[in-house]
């Protein structure tokens, strides 16, 4: 699934490793082999390292979750450090050889992209709306590999389709299906492959009944393809869940009633030999209870468009939220 996120700088922080360090020891993995695999230590007991890095996939949800995961754990005892890494496909064989310890994921997406690395491209999609059914083949995929995947929280980044709230007032439109049942013809902003996509038109045409006449392709949640909707020019835009800037086009979200997008629930999974104890999981864990998708939106709103530092954020909604102390 196209996430549609913009990518920041990747950028060192809270004293962590240089990012062309990683890059070259991952290249060796990506080269060798997971060492994980390599060396049978998939079935290691679950480890406790004192000193853990973190990868941030560098846009600036990632980064918020990261230092989020990262001043929880320095709260529990651990050391820490942030490493920026833009590209899952060397991130994730550098989180198997334990270059990286922790990284946030979606479920979803992680779960069918482990799917087409180990079953080709061509593999049926194993995501799905069932967050069961996903942590489920998520935990299968991700077991042999050396991670583990921590439990779900509340907070949910998955695609999502807004209009203008002069629009769904007009037609009185909360939900995906009051739109389907209107019968209005329908522009949508997307990316190109929208056209192809299951969870896109073809999935807005067979689930709810859209009439979709054409795709506008100025991509997923950009500037451009929201300014084509307030404008007018399209009716409706494919954003997601967390997009910290509908309000400033005066948009709104149409709730997907009919379940059609995957469980792209958050979710920490970490190395099995070096971070995999209860330690790091209840330190984790405690982010689930309170961490909700529109917490996220706002977190995200406070980066982008307040240009505050994803630090600074992070550390002020953990303090709000009783989960680190308060300096004094």
């Amino acid at each position: 699934m196209n996430r549609g996120r913009t990518t920041r700088r990747a950028r060192r922080a809270r004293g962590g490793r240089p990012l062309a360090a990683l890059l070259l020891l991952a290249a060796t993995a990506c080269a060798t082999g997971p060492s994980l695999e390599n060396q049978g230590e998939v079935t290691a007991p679950p480890g406790d390292s004192a000193h853990l890095t973190i990868g941030s996939a560098g846009f600036t949800e990632s980064d918020l979750l990261a230092q989020m995961y990262a001043l929880l754990l320095d709260h529990a005892g651990y050391s820490t450090e942030i490493i920026s890494v833009t590209n899952r496909e060397i991130y994730e064989p550098a989180l198997e050889n334990g270059q990286i310890d922790v990284v946030p994921e979606y479920a979803a997406t992680f779960a069918d992209w482990l799917n087409a690395k180990e079953h080709g491209d061509d593999a049926a999609p194993v995501g799905s709306p069932d967050l069961a059914a996903t942590m489920k083949a998520l935990r299968a995929l991700a077991a042999p590999r050396g991670l583990t995947v921590l439990d779900p929280g509340r907070a949910v980044d998955q695609n999502a389709f807004a209009v203008t709230g002069a629009y769904a007032r007009a037609h009185r439109l909360r939900t995906l299906s009051d739109l389907g049942r209107s019968g209005l013809p329908v522009r949508l902003a997307a990316g190109d492959e929208c056209v192809r996509r299951p969870y896109c038109a073809p999935g807005l045409k067979k689930t709810y009944g859209i009439d979709i006449t054409a795709i506008d392709p100025k991509g997923v949640g950009t500037t451009q393809a929201k300014e084509a909707v307030r404008s007018g020019r399209d009716q409706l835009v494919l954003t997601t869940t967390t997009d910290a800037t509908l309000d400033d086009f005066g948009l709104v979200l149409l709730a997907d009633d009919k379940h059609l997008q995957n469980a792209d629930h958050l979710v920490p999974v970490v190395n099995r030999a070096r971070a995999g104890s209860t330690g790091v999981r209840t330190a984790l864990g405690r982010l689930n209870t309170v961490l909700t998708t529109a917490d996220l939106a706002r977190l995200n709103e406070q980066v982008d468009s307040w240009r505050r530092l994803a630090e600074d954020v992070a550390r002020a909604y953990l303090r709000a939220a009783g989960l680190i102390p308060a300096p004094g």
